[in-house]
């Protein structure tokens, strides 16, 4: 069961890049439970995964350190963290969730360049090892990449109505 928590139904033991594939998989998770109850389910179920990652990750790390590959609960986690304000402008404006696509193109690759690259609080994270440094490398880059889409969507919202 801690396996295919961590693993999000063994999605993580897809080989190459299985933090891409985590993410990936990340996106339509989130829109199902964004069309399940809004912004307003979607945030407590982002808060509900984190915890969940933290405590399945600690199961299976034990005295670790490391951060296995397969372990990917905490991309989802961080990509739903990222997705918070597409879900947000989606449920103010009553639109559709992949209405907002371009929201969710960025959200993607914003959250994957910060969990790669590892800018400094990330790394500052990552670093801190165990469950907390696996789950909250991931959660803070969620943060810088939900901010970069707030960013965006604010700067294309106003060229586009001038």
């Amino acid at each position: 069961m801690i396996r295919a928590i961590n693993t999000v139904g063994f999605v993580g033991l897809i080989r190459p890049a299985p933090g891409t594939w985590g993410s990936l998989a990340a996106l339509p998770l989130a829109w199902g439970v964004h069309a399940l109850g809004g912004f307003t389910l979607f945030a407590l179920a982002t808060v509900a995964v984190t915890a969940l990652g933290l405590w399945s990750i600690g199961q299976a790390l034990g005295a670790g350190h490391e951060d296995p590959p397969e372990i990917v609960i905490d991309e989802v986690a961080g990509q739903w963290i990222a997705l918070w304000p597409v879900s947000l402008g989606a449920s103010m404006t009553g639109s559709a969730f992949w209405d907002l696509y371009p929201g969710v193109i960025a959200a993607f690759l914003f959250f994957r360049l910060f969990d790669i690259t590892k800018p400094g609080p990330v790394g500052w994270a990552d670093r801190k090892g165990g469950a907390f440094g696996v789950m909250a490398d991931d959660v803070i880059a969620g943060v810088f990449a939900a901010v970069a889409v707030a960013v965006l969507a604010v700067l294309g919202h106003a060229v586009l109505l001038g």
